[in-house]
């Protein structure tokens, strides 16, 4: 069939039904082949695919340059980088590479009207590299690594083990899906498994965060430091918001854009979720950048380099030390090393010098 004029444009489908199935017993099967040529005027792509070559390509620049300035921010940043600022780098270069290789794909598909095995490969392995570590990354924030503390707890480890297999097999049956087409048996059943695979990842993210904002809200009524507690729980329960608007806007609106918008604007959704993956990157990178100001790393404790000042050595402050700006009281001139308790031998352990008045 030809389409000539615009009255006629429009989304088609071929569906092949076969239903002769007479015998309630039996099955009839039909085995033929058919070849189907589907092009529009300059390209093999739909009107709704048109677009994505170049909208993958320019994304891919974005998210590049986006990169290449973070690392350049944090070359000359005075304020303490973490392992993890790297960390995000690297998922924001996989994300642009990412999006090239998609880009070409798409680009032989629209010359040619099939991908070519090497760059769909290509696309495939920077895509599952780029989920993965995106949960690992957003998981790795939510507990606090290396920002406010250098080892993962027990159940952060279990959280891993349990995310990080999940999001493989998410975006391994993503991959089936678009190898596969709708007609299969199985494609059905693998579409039901990406969605309630890929659902459960995004509610697996939010553990750690809820967990650091309870950890936060009973440390600040008892560690003595609740301005600052309250300000990192402030910027947490920021963080916990701009996780659940992604998951939103990056499945449920995408979804809705999908099946709403005319089919010559199939584009947009594919628009409007890099675009909300990228002011999700660039967010969170704001967020929790090195920097003086923010809470997330100030952590209190740094501030007086004077940890071992001894305070005064008469009157009625005898004995006074501080430790890690708490102040402990040590009263040797009336005990020997032996009977001083547990936490007072800790407080004069962890100092190199000891003032006493007596034997």
């Amino acid at each position: 069939m030809l389409v000539e004029t615009l009255a006629e444009e429009g989304l088609y489908n071929l569906f092949f039904h076969s239903c002769p199935n007479y015998k309630s017993d039996t099955e009839v099967f039909v085995d033929f082949d058919m070849k189907i040529v589907e092009q529009n005027r300059n390209s093999y792509l739909s009107a709704g695919d048109m677009p994505l070559p170049a909208l993958y390509c320019m994304m891919s620049i974005l998210f590049m340059l986006s990169g290449m300035f973070w690392v350049f921010l944090l070359k000359q940043s005075k304020h303490p980088v973490f392992k993890i600022h790297y960390m995000m780098a690297v998922l924001v270069f996989l994300k642009a590479i990412s999006l090239a290789f998609h880009g070409v794909n798409y680009h032989y598909i629209e010359r040619l009207g099939v991908h070519l095995a090497t760059w769909a490969i290509l696309f495939y392995v920077a895509h599952l590299l780029k989920g993965a570590l995106l949960f690992v990354v957003l998981v790795l924030i939510g507990t606090g690594w290396t920002f406010i503390k250098h080892v993962l707890t027990p159940r952060d480890k279990k959280l891993f083990m349990v995310v990080i297999p999940l999001q493989v097999l998410a975006n391994m049956a993503e991959i089936i899906l678009e190898e596969s087409e709708e007609g299969d048996r199985e494609y059905l059943a693998w579409k039901h498994f990406v969605t309630s695979v890929d659902l459960l990842c995004c509610g697996c993210i939010l553990f750690p965060v809820v967990w650091s904002i309870r950890h936060l809200q009973e440390a600040s009524q008892t560690d003595g430091k609740a301005a600052m507690n309250l300000r990192k729980l402030k910027l947490f329960r920021h963080f916990y918001v701009m996780i659940v608007c992604y998951i939103y806007s990056t499945r449920i609106i995408v979804y809705l854009l999908k099946i709403t918008v005319p089919f010559q604007y199939g584009w947009l959704y594919e628009m409007f979720r890099e675009m909300a993956t990228y002011v999700f990157f660039v967010l969170t990178a704001y967020k929790f950048r090195p920097a003086s100001h923010n809470p997330y790393f100030a952590l209190g404790d740094d501030e007086d380099e004077e940890m071992d000042q001894v305070l005064t050595e008469s009157g009625a402050t005898e004995g006074l030390k501080k430790v890690n700006n708490r102040v402990v009281k040590v009263p040797l001139h009336q005990q020997t090393l032996t009977e001083v308790t547990e936490e007072e031998k800790d407080a004069l352990m962890a100092h190199a010098v000891v003032y006493c008045d007596s034997d």
